[in-house]
């Protein structure tokens, strides 16, 4: 399988069709990534520049050249390594420049004013990344989570910690992609449920007995779990301002289901750039919504990856895309529902592989 690496003016300097083995992964909600591993000739180390671009047919997204390794051993030779993150990891580029505060703004909202002041029109020019563009995102009556509205506060984040925790809180899905005038287009998109439970879509179901997983891994894992969060604000002391947010809407857990989390918010203030005074009922929403972003990412971890041939039964981008919710069933008969949260590529002497991986979706996953 080609891959074209795309000059800093997106021009194609050079077509690589000879390697030992590459690894693509297209994420959700997650920047992805890729590792090129080669023979280490001049002129491959030459053309993979820092800073420049790595595009491969079978996905619509572009990478950036971030890394080059040149190892050498006895055994095994001389080598590059290239690796680099797809066109999201931009997003780490650019931090809130001072602080801004959200009340009763949906996601999407916060997300656009966020792009706007610090990347597409921000007040300093030497901000602005010029090709930078939103997309059409998607319908909103179609995605409730982009129409919910929380409050609040960030000083000095970086763009991508925000939006990548938002998403992940609200079971959004994030992308920028190249398009043909070669812009950047940023979008927000949330995946079509193809599980038993709805009528709209075609079902999608992996299982062993449809033949179409060949190999699989299924983890269940609660170590990480966190069902409560205490949230610290401003003050010092007896004096300093907290509150304490449940991951579950149902009754509060107790005993050994109670797994406690600290969080440290002092970063939030109850007072504005401009000398303003945060309302105490606003405050406190401020420290539920950072709360609600760490308990996020420590919930039980229900993953399934495993190769799948793309040509049987369904294949990827045309019966299922990025972030579809579908049916996983195991071996042991296990039933799940599960995001696609990663989409990864492989070539190698074996040839080209595709590893899709599942996360377990519940119906509280979306707001």
């Amino acid at each position: 399988m080609d891959l074209y690496v795309l000059d800093e003016n997106f021009e194609t300097v050079k077509v690589i069709d000879v390697y030992e083995s590459f690894i693509w992964s297209d994420r959700y909600n997650e920047a992805g990534d890729f590792e090129l591993y080669t023979t280490a000739l001049q002129e491959y180390w030459d053309v993979c520049q820092r800073g420049y671009y790595l595009y491969f047919q079978e996905s619509a997204h572009l990478m950036i050249i971030e890394d080059r390794e040149i190892t050498s051993s006895f055994e095994d030779g001389v080598h590059l390594i290239v690796t680099g993150r797809s066109l999201e990891s931009i997003l780490e580029r650019r931090v809130v420049w001072g602080q801004v505060v959200f009340e009763g703004m949906s996601v999407k909202d916060i997300i656009i004013k966020l792009l706007n002041d610090n990347i597409i029109s921000p007040s300093d020019s030497d901000r602005k990344i010029p090709n930078f563009i939103l997309g059409d995102f998607q319908n909103e009556t179609e995605v409730r989570s982009m129409t919910a509205t929380l409050d609040a506060q960030y000083t000095g984040d970086d763009l991508y910690s925000i939006i990548k925790n938002l998403c992940q809180v609200y079971g959004l899905g994030f992308k920028i992609t190249l398009n043909e005038s070669n812009q950047f287009v940023f979008d927000l998109y949330e995946g079509k449920d193809r599980t038993y439970g709805q009528f709209e879509n075609p079902y999608i179901v992996f299982s062993p007995s449809q033949e179409n997983i060949t190999s699989s891994n299924y983890k269940d894992s609660d170590r990480t779990l966190k069902t409560v969060a205490l949230i610290l604000g401003e003050g010092e002391g007896y004096n300093r301002k907290f509150t304490s947010i449940q991951s579950s809407q149902e009754d509060a857990p107790t005993g050994l289901s109670r797994r406690e989390l600290y969080v440290d918010a002092r970063d939030i203030s109850s007072t504005t750039e401009e000398g303003d005074i945060i309302e105490s009922d606003e405050y406190y929403k401020m420290l539920q919504t950072r709360g609600s972003e760490k308990l996020a990412e420590n919930v039980v971890t229900q993953v399934m990856d495993g190769e799948v041939d793309p040509y049987v039964t369904y294949e990827y981008k045309k019966d299922y895309d990025m972030g579809d919710i579908v049916q996983i069933v195991n071996e042991l008969g296990m039933e799940m529902k599960a995001r696609v949260s990663e989409y990864i590529y492989s070539h190698d002497e074996s040839g080209l592989m595709y590893y899709p991986t599942f996360v377990n979706f519940t119906d509280s996953d979306t707001v």
